[in-house]
C-alpha cells in the first residue's frame, strides 16, 4: 500500500512539472513599453518553485520506496523524514537552478532525474524568453 501512495506522489509531482511548463509555454506577457510586467516575473517563479517541489517529491518517494538516489558525502541521505525532504528539497533547487554544488551527489535513477531536471532548469528560461520575444515581435506587427 505504501508503495502505491508513492508511486501516486510521483505521477502527481509529474503532473505539476508538466503543468508547470504548459503554464509557462500559455503564458501572454503583459507588455508595457519595453519592460516585461511584474506578472510575468511571478509566473516564472511559481513555474520554478511547481518543479522543483515535483522533482524533490520524487526523489523523496524514490529514496522512501527503498530506492537509494541521493548520497551526502559517503553516507545515504535519509534519518528523520523531516531531515530527507529537507535534502532533498535542497538537492532539488540546486539543481535546477545551477546544476548542483557537489555536496549531495545522484545515484542510480536518480542521475537521470537529475538530468532531467538540469535539463528543465536551462529550459524554462529559454522557453520564457522566446514566448515574451515572439509575443512582442506580434504586437510590433499589429502597430
Amino acid at each position: 500500500m505504501e508503495n502505491f501512495i508513492l508511486s501516486l506522489v510521483i505521477l502527481v509531482a509529474i503532473a505539476g512539472i508538466m503543468m508547470s511548463v504548459l503554464l509557462l509555454l500559455k503564458n501572454k506577457p503583459i507588455l508595457r513599453g519595453k519592460q516585461i510586467s511584474i506578472r510575468n516575473f511571478f509566473v516564472l517563479l511559481i513555474v520554478y518553485m511547481t518543479v522543483a517541489m515535483g522533482f524533490g517529491c520524487i526523489y523523496i518517494s524514490l529514496q522512501l520506496m527503498g530506492i537509494s538516489v541521493l548520497t551526502e558525502g559517503n553516507y545515504e541521505v535519509g534519518g528523520s523524514f523531516f531531515h530527507l525532504l529537507e535534502d532533498a528539497m535542497y538537492f532539488s533547487v540546486v539543481t535546477i537552478l545551477s546544476v548542483g554544488y557537489g555536496d549531495i551527489t545522484p545515484l542510480g535513477i536518480g542521475r537521470w532525474v537529475a538530468m532531467l531536471e538540469a535539463f528543465f532548469g536551462y529550459l524554462l528560461p529559454t522557453a520564457f524568453v522566446v514566448s515574451t520575444v515572439i509575443q512582442l515581435k506580434d504586437r510590433v506587427k499589429a502597430n
